[in-house]
């Protein structure tokens, strides 16, 4: 595989929620004409670039008759987003900007409106899709439901058969077709719902033909070294550190994210997480931790070792409670506008917020081996803490407080604040009430 994944930094972007397409359409809005909303994120890649960013992750793009997970056509562009000819444009406008592309590929499961699941309530086991699916007829009679596995008990989500050749084909014929179209790589949806066989069944198909490909799995928990292994994926979502992250601020316990540090230490090894603050399916950063406390959060997700993505408008603070109920996603993926706001237009909060997202990032920039480094935790409290993330010959250290007076912290070999506010005394540095900064050993 090509290194280019190692200095690739993304934002992540929920295509329907972003454009404002109908995420419950009607009948006749699912089936009707073409709308070209993609061009809006076009719009956008500027916007990308000047935050210091080169990937763009998108979420579902294809065909699907609600939120874009369950999928009726994997080689169609949804209708409320546009069709081939307006993702080409996005991919060849990213290409022009140095973004690499990113696609979501959801292949545990498809919708109940796939014309594969239809056949079969039409034809039953005589279906010649009959063998895509995981499906008990014992007792089934034309007309009558079909009993078939579903996606954590979604029963629009019908789950694939993963022990299927067929399926290991229809996969491997999607992933080239789009990366045949320019994209590069795949984001593997509910990859912790397939088994690992599969993907080591289909990833080293699809490598064989386009060797530079990078493969991301969704993965909420699980032994990760050893799934990456089995699977051959380049990298997991790390839902441990983003937990920590969260809990440890928000709860002004900063033990908790010594642990979740350690933990992704532990990966390095074997592979280089994907690392986040926000996404799609969670609770905004700025309403897990406050506005104000955003920063440090950054900080954190900047200066240890992992593949880091922005979550489309976390750069701006935007906040948004998920909840557990049907639409309970939907304040989380907002519809963005034509363009990017004038930053001047943007409360003091949101400006200080994207201005810290361009900092850290650039740091991140400037210190590319932060990709695979180890972090050591040389102080703690639970409301202060100094991060060394360090190479042989390079370190960057991250100091972070969260309580209401200043602090005095060790700094171990710092000598230069980067980003971030900090009075540095020796050895020593002082942070300001609810500060942070990040600092390098070099001169």
């Amino acid at each position: 595989m090509s290194s280019w994944p190692e200095t690739v930094l993304w934002w992540h972007v929920y295509p329907l929620g972003f454009t404002g397409a109908p995420i419950r359409p009607t009948d006749d809005e699912r089936d009707g004409a073409v709308a070209h909303r993609l061009p809006r994120i076009e719009g956008w890649l500027d916007h990308l670039v000047d935050l210091g960013l080169n990937g763009l992750l998108l979420g579902p793009v294809f065909a699907s008759s609600t939120h874009g997970y369950d999928t009726t056509d994997y080689f169609r562009i949804d209708p409320r987003l546009g069709n081939d000819d307006d993702l080409d444009r996005l991919i060849a406008a990213a290409r022009d900007r140095g973004i690499r592309v990113l696609l979501d590929g959801v292949f545990n499961h498809v919708g109940r409106r796939h014309p594969a699941f239809r056949a079969l309530e039409e034809r039953g086991p005589d279906a010649d899709t009959a063998e895509l699916f995981r499906v008990r007829w014992d007792g089934w009679q034309p007309g009558k439901p079909v009993d078939a596995d579903v996606f954590e008990g979604h029963d629009a989500l019908v789950a694939l058969n993963h022990d299927s050749p067929a399926v290991a084909d229809l996969v491997v014929d999607v992933m080239t077709h789009w990366l045949g179209r320019g994209i590069d790589g795949w984001r593997l949806d509910a990859a912790y719902a397939v088994p690992p066989a599969f993907w080591a069944r289909v990833l080293p198909r699809v490598r064989a033909e386009y060797p530079e490909a990078w493969f991301l799995g969704e993965v909420i928990h699980g032994d990760a070294p050893r799934i990456v292994e089995e699977s051959t994926m380049d990298s997991l979502t790390q839902y441990e550190l983003w937990q920590g992250i969260w809990h440890g601020i928000a709860d002004r316990n900063l033990f908790e994210l010594k642990h979740a540090i350690e933990r992704n230490n532990e990966l390095l090894p074997v592979f280089a997480p994907q690392t986040f603050v926000g996404n799609h399916d969670v609770t905004r950063i700025a309403s897990a931790v406050g506005p104000e406390l955003v920063p440090h959060a950054l900080a954190v997700l900047f200066t240890v070792a992992g593949v880091p993505s922005v979550y489309a408008g976390d750069e701006y603070g935007y906040e948004a409670v998920k909840e557990e109920r049907v639409g309970g996603d939907d304040a989380v993926r907002p519809e963005f506008g034509e363009a990017p706001p004038a930053p001047e237009s943007l409360s003091a909060s949101a400006q200080h917020i994207l201005r810290t997202h361009q900092q850290l990032i650039a740091v991140r920039r400037q210190h590319p081996w932060l990709h695979r480094a180890h972090t050591d935790v040389i102080h703690i409290g639970n409301t202060a803490m100094v991060l060394r993330t360090a190479t042989a010959t390079d370190a960057v250290v991250t100091a972070l407080n969260l309580a209401d007076e200043p602090v005095t912290i060790p700094i171990a070999d710092a000598v230069q604040v980067l980003a971030g506010a900090a009075d540095l005394r020796g050895t020593d540095a002082i942070l300001p009430p609810q500060a942070w900064a990040v600092l390098t050993s070099a001169p």
